[in-house]
Formats: C-alpha cells, structure tokens, sequence
C-alpha cells in the first residue's frame, strides 16, 4: 500500500464505540478471582483512544488522572472538547505514539489500556509502546490489552489481502485507467468488500473447506465503513497468537494475570467437559491459553496483564470479593437468564441466579458480602455466587460500584459529561454512552433517550413535555439535512409520530427513569 493510500486509511475517522474494559474498576473480579492483589488507580493512560469516548467517560466517572493520545487530530480534537465539556482534569493529546511515549512530563500509571490498535500498528511502535509500559507501567500496575488473534482470523487473511488489493487497483479497468483508484476512500473500500463477496458466489474451493467464511465475508456489507477502512485495510495489520503477544510483555516485565472478558471466566458456557479436563492439565500459561483459543476459535483477545504481581492469601482474596459491590443495571423483570458463550446459547439456573437478582432488586449498591448472606438459606454456595455476578456483569445486568468517595468526587464531572453529550443529541447520535457516576462506567442510552434526559435538564417535569421537545429537535434535525443534502438514507430517516413519541417518554419515565437515578445519571 502506497503512503497516499495509508494516509487516506489513517484519516478516516473511527466509531465512536465505548469499551467497558478500559474501565480500571472492571479489572476487580478477575485479578481477584486470579489471586492477585488489586492496584490502587490514581493515574491512567489510554493509547489510542479514537474519538475519546471511553478515556473521557472514565475521567469524569471516577478520581483517577487519566492521560492519553490518539494520533488523528480530528479524534484528539473531539475528544478534548468533551474533557472540556465536562471540566475535567485528563490531559489528552493528538500525537503519534512516538511523541508521546517519549514525552517527559508525564507520571507513572498505576493502569494503561489499549483496544485494538495493537494489530494496527507497525513492529517499531509495538516496541515502543512496550518500552513506554516498561518505564511507565508502575509495579502493580495493569495493563489492559486486546487484538485479533489466531486461529479465529486464520481464516480471514488471505481475503483480507485480496480486499486490499482490490482495494489498491480496480482490475476491472482499462489500462492506465486509474479512474477508480481516485474514488473516494469509502466507495472504493464498498466495491472490494463487493468483489470479496462476488468471489465467495462462485463457491470457491477456499469456501468450501472453510464452510462458515462466506457467510462472514457476506456480513461485511452490513458493517461499519468507518469500522472497515481500518479492520480491512490499513497498511499494519497483525493477526497474533498468545504466546507472540506474551514474549513481547514479558520483556517490559509483565506477567499474563487473565481475561478481561468476564464470559471467559465461566468455563461451562465456553468448554466441553473433555476441553476442561484437558486444559486442567497444563501447568504452563502459555501453552494453556494456546491451547484454550484453539478450543473456543478465538478471534479476539482482551487481557490483563500485570507488573510485579503480588499473590493474595485465601483469606485476603476472599475478604476483598466480599467487601467488592455491584448494582442492578436493569429492570429485574427484564433480565433474560440466557448467555452466549463459545459453546452458544445458554440457559442459566433460575434456582441460583432469581435470588441473587432479588437480592439485588433494590437497585442500591451491596457487596457480595450482603447478597451471600441473602441467598445463604437457597443453598447458594460463595463460590458459585461469585461465578454467577461475574457472569451477570458480563451480560450487563449488573455493574461494578465503586466506593463511595470515588462517586461523590465523580458527580459533578458526570453530570457535566452527561449534559454536554445529550446536547449533543440535538444533531446526530454519535455518541450513545453517558456516564454512570456510580460505576464509573459507560451507559448505552440511544438518540431519543438522550433527548427524554436533556428536555428534563430544561425544567421540563412530564413525560408529554419531553415527547414534545424530542420530537420538535428530530423533525428540525432532519429539515437541516434534507437543506444540507445530506445522504438520502439520513433523509429519509422517520421521526416517531406524536403518539408514539408520548408512548415512549412514557415507558421511558416508568421502567428506564428510576434505575438512571439509581445509577446517578438523571
């Protein structure tokens, strides 16, 4: 790929996705349940961090310092206009991770996250980012990192490089005819995920003895643009194995401390009983979790990984999960005991899981400790307590609390969060987090939602009211872009009509409204 082409990847914006993993609180249950002992997080830094989503949702929802830099400078520029927003002390910047890993001023970090740009990025900035971790990284500290992984994308490179080169030359054009590699960026990313899919029609060889490619390569035309310019066709792009991610750590002193992907933690819904026989006989780390990606086919990775760590007692790991509080996130009627794990779909006991919901159906912050004593007489062990909470926390249904210091120094920076994306609402939808000051997590709340909340930071106190007001803001969003020309799949987008609108702001205050004070966003 030419530097013109890298250049015109690099500059396409990303999403504007939130990732509950970058969130230090998260880390708790699993290093726990590792037996590791749990870093205290003032200082943190995110590489990479898009359009600043997650790093500013985790700067306002908790005390912690965080730092960070994403080398677009239309992502930086987003992103520090929301610590703006929000007044909040992160110090963000848009430069490349040679600048910054490099920069002097910056503190030590009791945690560092990066999502997904560790398979987009060259061999010299891997080096340095692991450098960066080896001097930064305190002892304790975590590092949260996840990338595309084998064997899960085995399967996927050699249409990943026949996209490309579609991508870089049409063949279909007449010689010296470049027409085609002039088009812009999206079109010409539309017409090689086309031609990928052209290729599968033909059925061949390749997709018959890879049976479930096609059907991947044919879900590509629904994804993202945004999302494929840098999946699909960025210049660096590195699937890596376990053991080649743990010999680079392993040399910036890190130690593999286990999964940030709290399903992975559960063993029934992702291993047969042969699979966890075997694995439980492997002592070595590396070779366990080699061995575990090929049994579940994985293709992403999201782990923790831990400097110096210091083991715990029984009794202390034990004292800590105890004293660890969660919340109930959703309706208590509207949680669905069903999970998906590597094995597929699978229905949880309602003997163990219904009183821990119970328990919980107050939607107030309790340890583990209150819940084991509420569920004690229904013959729920403490270990399998602990499994079903992190299992419900992976299924969104309950949160991680923090304590409470950390909540009343998180409200008015939430508050201001919040605000700031709901008036953003006004013109477009994307960003679809606001922040929990109690979890110091990221909520999904879409478009209307956040209309329903903004109408209520105007003094308006009833439901009618904010149907009225979201509703005035859709239909007058949607005249500016028919005006603007805007494309035709955004103009033609409907505004719920009066009734249905009423309806929603309705359900919106009795079902949603309590458990978002609950969670100290409204």
């Amino acid at each position: 790929m030419s530097e013109r082409e890298a250049s015109s990847i690099d500059a396409i914006n990303y999403t504007f996705g939130y990732c509950d993993e970058l969130n230090p609180l998260r880390l708790k249950l699993p290093l726990l349940q590792a037996g590791l002992a749990l870093p205290s997080v003032h200082t943190a830094c995110e590489l990479g961090f898009g359009h600043g989503v997650s790093v500013n949702i985790h700067a306002a929802g908790s005390a912690t310092r965080w730092y960070g830099t994403d080398f677009n400078p239309s992502h930086a520029n987003f992103a520090r206009q929301l610590v703006d927003s929000a007044e909040s002390p992160a110090q963000l910047f848009g430069e490349s991770f040679s600048e910054f890993c490099r920069r002097d001023d910056l503190p030590d970090f009791d945690f560092i996250g990066m999502h997904g740009i560790w398979s987009w990025i060259a061999a010299e900035n891997r080096a340095l980012i692991v450098e960066f971790i080896r001097r930064k990284l305190k002892a304790g500290g975590v590092l949260y990192l996840s990338y595309n992984t084998q064997p899960g994308w085995t399967a996927m490179v050699p249409v990943r490089e026949l996209m490309q080169r579609h991508f870089q030359v049409d063949p279909a054009a007449e010689p010296g005819n470049r027409a085609d590699a002039e088009a812009p960026v999206p079109a010409r990313i539309s017409a090689a995920v086309d031609f990928a899919r052209a290729v599968f029609a033909t059925q061949p060889g390749y997709a018959l003895v890879n049976p479930l490619l096609a059907e991947r390569v044919d879900a590509l035309s629904q994804a993202n643009p945004n999302y494929l310019a840098h999946e699909y066709f960025a210049r660096d792009w590195h699937p890596m194995s376990f053991l080649q991610v743990a010999s680079s750590l392993e040399a910036a002193g890190l130690t593999y401390a286990g999964s940030a992907d709290y399903r992975d933690h559960i063993d029934e819904i992702n291993l047969t009983p042969v699979q966890r026989d075997l694995l439980a006989t492997i002592a070595d780390t590396g070779l366990r979790e080699t061995t575990r990606d090929f049994c579940v086919n994985r293709s992403l990775r999201r782990d923790y990984w831990v400097k110096e760590p210091r083991t715990l007692s029984d009794d202390e790991r034990d004292a800590a999960l105890r004293a660890h509080r969660v919340i109930l996130a959703l309706p208590r009627d509207a949680v669905a005991l069903k999970v998906r794990g590597a094995l597929g779909e699978t229905t949880l006991p309602e003997a163990l899981y219904g009183p821990i919901l119970d328990a919980l159906s107050s939607h107030r912050p309790t340890t583990l400790s209150e819940i084991e004593h509420g569920v004690r007489a229904r013959g729920v062990t403490f270990a399998q307590l602990v499994k079903a909470v992190t299992l419900l926390v992976s299924m969104g249904a309950l949160l991680n609390v923090q304590d409470d210091v950390r909540i009343s120094a998180a409200r008015p920076l939430s508050a201001r969060l919040n605000a700031a994306i709901c008036e953003q609402a006004r013109h477009g939808e994307d960003v679809q987090f606001l922040v929990s000051p109690i979890s110091g997590s990221g909520i999904f709340m879409p478009r209307v939602a956040q209309l329903f909340l903004l109408a209520r930071l105007h003094h308006l106190q009833q439901p009618e009211q904010w149907a009225e007001f979201a509703e005035a803001v859709l239909r007058a969003d949607r005249a500016d872009s028919q005006a603007g020309r805007e494309p035709a799949a955004l103009q033609s987008a409907t505004v719920p009509s009066g009734a249905d609108m009423i309806a929603k702001a309705n359900r919106f205050a009795q079902v949603h409204l309590p458990i978002l004070q609950a969670l100290g966003i409204a």
